[in-house]
Parts: structure tokens; sequence; C-alpha cells
């Protein structure tokens, strides 16, 4: 205690105090302590070599140390970086694992129940050649299996709902007895009699118009969002026999286009029907249904879907008479008079049939790794191995612009000295179509409206990076890879308070496997743009590969940082980003809110997925602040009616008092 009373004095006193010179023993005891707390603070920081500084250094340094208690928990790291963080002339900085590693909640071991996976085998023994087909329809031998059981039914004349995997050959199981029934129509047909076939589709990117080489005489036609009205409707004056549209814009050019009839319309096909209901259609639809019944003669309906649905069962109730439920996962065909029951089919209720040659696989990411394992697994695929195709699912446009921006900047930006491996496209609502149109070319892109019908050819991966709201929506998604007996894998990101999502999967039937975080980030040691301390040896430790792979992953999320901060509009797009998030998070069914809930979110940590360091202060500010705004001015509109109202009845009561003194005199 004496000494720290003379200290203090020192500190305060002017008199001039000359201090014992330190021993050499006390001098390298303070270097030893020094180090010693310099460790204690990180654990998890670089293992270096930090050579012996010379005693008068380490006492002053160590005088320092004593004379600023408070700024020694912020000198010490600074210090040391200026030290340790250089390697063969880079000067960049020394590199602080704790704040991506450290304080993330603990990776739990995910139970995964035992499930049979519904597997629907696509290809059957049974040709073409059996049926009797025009023979210049088709060039393939063998039938799929949903083409198998739904042709014959069609031919036949009858309704039919049918429920089958994705990628498994529903657009030719209806495309071929439609077309064969228009080629054999005597007379034959011409341009003008009109649309005979109305095939309604969810989206704009699934309007895919037929090609028919053989009977020209038969012409396809396309309407949907994003053409010019006034062309199409020169090519409904023209003439369609085949019309393939959106709901939406069907349902305007019934209203406004004076040049579009349905009198001759044969065919009504509802092509991912469930989705058109997922998308609000339905009101359209029963606008549709209603113009064709009007009109049109007595017409074959077909429902197509991977998925039955509350919804489509109702519709199927409204459009059909006595419809066929075709249910191919179970390879036997439902023949029913009654509407198909989605929770009654074959027996097994809500299950599934996902593609025979898929591999799904999940992997836990704590939230502030999200964004850096994203980035590694497209570099170890996109990169690192060949011909390789991957979709990226996210919850909103602006988390597409957002990765879009952010991986052509970083990974694909100036250091890479070679031709960049990696080329990024997007596709969402808010494009424009000319721009929409051009994904044909796609090598890796960032997706959030792709989940239905789109064929995109060759894909190999399906990446969710936020994980969808339903299982129905997620066999939907990983149905764009695997296609047609193709091999196929998808990637799931959960975080650690998600993992129930698995156990939600199991109960329809669907199998994953676990991939492990480490064994992604591991690939970012075949990347040098991400080193610290030069190329890797491979002769290190266990414990130093870890070390070395975190290193190289808080190198990546400090590019990633760096860019973010770069400028101002960087930022409110990573912001904005951020904010769709947790607004698509919100907005999770009630079913599923005991797994994603808005609570279990750390958003300072869901901040670090975005390239934000910390989370943001004024996130919903500028929405509270108009709210606050409104409030004040709702409130002085009230005192401003208010202080009307004193006025009127005060000049009132005035008026009363002065006509009473009036009739008194």
């Amino acid at each position: 205690m004496a000494e720290d009373t003379l200290m203090l004095n020192l500190r305060s006193d002017s008199v001039p105090y000359f201090q014992r010179p330190a021993t050499s023993k006390e001098k390298w005891a303070s270097v030893g302590k020094l180090c010693s707390q310099v460790f204690s603070d990180n654990e998890q920081t670089n293992q270096v070599t930090v050579s012996k500084p010379a005693p008068k250094a380490a006492a002053k340094a160590l005088s320092s140390e004593i004379s600023k208690p408070a700024q020694s928990n912020q000198t010490q790291p600074k210090s040391k970086s200026k030290h340790v963080g250089e390697h063969k002339g880079d000067d960049r900085a020394f590199i602080k694992t704790s704040s991506l590693f450290k304080n993330n909640p603990d990776i739990p071991d995910v139970h995964r129940p035992a499930v049979t996976q519904l597997k629907e085998k696509v290809f059957t023994s049974d040709s073409f050649a059996e049926q009797d087909l025009h023979p210049h329809l088709i060039t393939c031998t063998f039938f799929c299996s949903v083409q198998k059981e739904t042709i014959p039914v069609l031919l036949s004349g009858r309704d039919a709902v049918v429920r089958s995997q994705t990628g498994s050959g529903k657009t030719l199981a209806y495309g071929i007895p439609l077309v064969q029934s228009l080629q054999a129509v005597e007379p034959k047909i011409k341009r003008g009699d009109g649309p005979l076939a109305v095939i309604v589709v969810p989206t704009r990117e699934v309007c895919r118009p037929f090609s028919l080489h053989p009977f020209t005489w038969i012409v396809p036609g396309v309407l949907m969002g994003g053409e010019k009205r006034k062309a199409e409707k020169a090519r409904l004056r023209k003439g369609i026999n085949i019309l393939i549209t959106t709901p939406g814009r069907l349902v305007d050019h019934i209203k406004n286009t004076l040049s579009i009839a349905f009198s001759a319309v044969r065919w009504l096909i509802l092509d991912e029907a469930d989705r058109i209901l997922d998308l609000g259609f339905e009101k359209d639809l029963m606008v549709i249904l209603n113009s064709l019944n009007s009109t049109g003669p007595p017409r074959q309906n077909v429902l197509l879907s991977a998925t039955l649905t509350d919804g489509l069962s109702r519709l199927a109730g409204i459009c059909m008479k006595e419809p066929v439920s075709i249910h191919v996962g179970e390879n036997a065909v439902l023949s029913s008079k009654s509407t198909p029951n989605p929770d009654t089919a074959q027996g097994q209720p809500d299950s599934f049939a996902v593609p025979e040659r898929l591999q799904q696989h999940m992997v836990v990411v704590p939230s502030k790794l999200r964004l850096v394992c994203l980035a590694a697994f497209l570099l170890s695929k996109c990169k690192f191995e060949k011909d390789h195709k991957i979709i990226v699912f996210v919850s909103s446009c602006e988390a597409v612009e957002f990765l879009l921006t952010l991986f052509n900047a970083v990974l694909c930006g100036p250091k890479a000295k070679q031709q960049p491996l990696l080329s990024f496209f997007r596709l969402h609502g808010n494009m424009k179509q000319e721009v929409r149109a051009k994904l044909s070319i796609v090598k890796t892109a960032c997706l959030d409206v792709a989940a239905r019908g789109l064929d995109l050819p060759q894909v190999t991966w399906i990446v969710q990076f936020n994980p969808p709201s339903t299982p129905a929506e997620y066999v939907h998604r990983v149905g764009r890879t695997a296609r047609i007996g193709e091999k196929g894998s998808s990637l799931l990101f959960l975080t650690p308070a998600e993992t129930a999502y698995v156990t939600s999967l199991a109960n329809h039937n669907i199998s994953i496997s676990e991939m492990k975080l480490e064994t992604i980030l591991s690939t970012l040691m075949l990347d040098d743009r991400f080193t610290v301390r030069g190329k890797y040896d491979s002769k290190k430790s266990s414990g130093a590969l870890e070390q070395e792979v975190r290193e190289r992953a808080t190198v990546l999320q400090t590019e990633f940082e760096n860019f973010v901060h770069a400028d101002d509009n960087s930022v409110q797009v990573a912001k904005r980003a951020l904010q769709s998030f947790l607004r698509a998070y919100t907005a999770y069914p009630s079913s599923m809110k005991h797994i994603f809930h808005i609570k279990t979110l750390h958003l300072g940590h869901a901040a670090k997925s975005f390239g934000l360091r910390d989370a943001p202060q004024g996130l919903v500010s500028s929405g509270n602040g108009s709210n606050k705004d409104r409030g004040q001015t709702k409130n002085k509109d009230k005192r401003e009616q208010r202080v009307i109202q004193i006025k009127n009845k005060k000049a009132k009561l005035t008026e009363n008092i002065l006509y009473t003194l009036f009739k008194i005199l």
C-alpha cells in the first residue's frame, strides 16, 4: 500500500523523482509478464514466434503499461500487430480471430430421424412405340414414369390431377397428349381459329413456348408480364392456337383486349398449380375459369404439381369433373370420382418424393460465419473444381443484389490475376424482363424466385442460404437439380437454433445428411489470396491447421467488411439487405415459429453475415422516426383541433350571452 501511495504521489507531485534502475532479472521478468498478458487476453489469436525485445524497450513498455492501466486492453493488440502480421513484404495487419470465432453458440449434435426417403423411378422399360402416337411427335425411346401413367389417361379425354417429383418429365406428360389431339383434328387447325389450349404457369420464367416443327400449322404463343401489350395484342389478332400465359397478364387481356376469344378452347392446363395459388392468383384463376365457362365448349382440365395442397384440392373440385388422381411417387394411379385429398393420398400423409440421384446435405453455421461459409463453398465448387453450376436461393431481392455486388468485387476482384473462374448472375422479381431472359448463360447465380418450374440445364448444386418456409417449398427448390435422371446435390444452411427444421423435413419423409462447417472452411487453404503468413505448410499439426483455417476465414471476412464499409452507399445496401432478411424471418408461418423466431436471432451476429462490423443502431430508425414524426404530427393536429373547438365554444358562448343581453334590453 505504501508503494501504491508513493506512486500516486509521484504522478501528482511536481518534485522530480529518480527511480532506481531495474536490474537485468527484473527487466526480463517484466517482459515475461507482458507476453503472458498478451496471450491470455486473446486465446484464439494466431500462433506466432516472439523475439526477445531489448531490455530498455521492455522496461519502457512496462512503465507505460503501469502508468496507463485503463488503456492496456486496447493498446496491447495494436502493439502486437506491428511485428506479427507482416510476411514476405505483405503489410497486412494482424488477424484476430476472436471476433469471428468467439462467442458463437455451440453447434449441437443434429438429431436426424431415420426415415425411408420416397424415391421415384424416372424412366421405365416401356417404349413410346407401344402408344398410338404420331410418328413425328417423339424421338425418345422410353417413357418416364409420370408419362407412362399420365399420357393414356389424357388421351382418353379425362380430367387429371398429376402429382410427381420435380424434374420428372411432367411437361411432356401433358404436352404429348395435347399436341397429339390437336394435330388429329379434321379439318386441320388454322391460325385464325384462336386458342384451342390454354396453359397457365405461375411465373414468367416458366413460360416456355413449344417448338412444333413437324406441325407447323399449330401456332403456340406466350403472354406474360414484362412484354409490350401492343405486341401481344398483335399476336392475338394474327392467331394463337396454344396459349401459354401467366394468370395476371391473361386477366389483363380478358378485361382490355377485344381480340382474345375462348370459344374454341378444348384444353385448360394449370402447371405448378399449387404455386399459382401460393402467389395469390386464386382470384385471377376464378376470372379465367368464369371467362372460359361462359364462352367455351366442354374442355379437358389438367392440374400438375410436385405437391398436393388443400388449395389445389379446392381448385380441382371447382373446375374438374370426376378427375383421375395420378400419384407417381407410389407407382400407382388412383381413380376417384371425389376431389383429391392431400392428407390421404396413397396412405402416406404429406410425404414428398425427390429425384432418385439427388444427394441432400445440410450444414449448421453460426450467424457470424454464414457469409464466409457461403463464399468458401462457392470457391470450392466453382474455382477449384470443374463443370459446376450452382443456384443460391435467398429470401429477398435486396439480398440478391447485395451478394451479387459483394462476390463480384471480392471473389472476382482485381486480386485475381488470371481470368476469373467464377461468374455471378442474378434473378429476382424486381428485374426487367429483358435481363431475366438472359439467365440461360448462368454459371453461378443468386436467386430468390426460381423455385418452381424453371429448367436450367446442368445445375449441379442447389444452395438454400435461407431455409424455405415449408417442406413443400424445399422440395421444389432442390428439384432444380438432378433432373431427368441426372446427378445433383443440395445444401441447406441452418443456424444452431434452427436444427429442428431437420426433424420437420423428416416428418415428410425427407432424409438429409450433415456436412461439417470445418470441411467447407478448409477449402480456403487452396486460395493463397487469404493467407496470413505465406503459403501453407502441410507438415503442420492439426491444431496449427485449424488455426490457419480460422485466420484465412477472418481475412476473407475482413475483405468483405472493408468492401462494405468503403463508402456510404455500400453500407446502405448491406443495411437494406439485413432489413429485408429480418422482415422475411418474421414472415415464417405460425407452424414454423418454434424453429424460426425473430427472438432467437442475435442482431449483431446477423449483421456480421452482411459484412457489417456492428449491429446498425439506426437499422429501423427511418421507420421509427417516421412513426414518431407521424405521432407528433397527429398529436399536433389534435391540439390544434382542440384549440379550434375551444375557440368555437367561446365564440358561441359569447354570442349566446350577447343574444341574451339583447333580449333583456
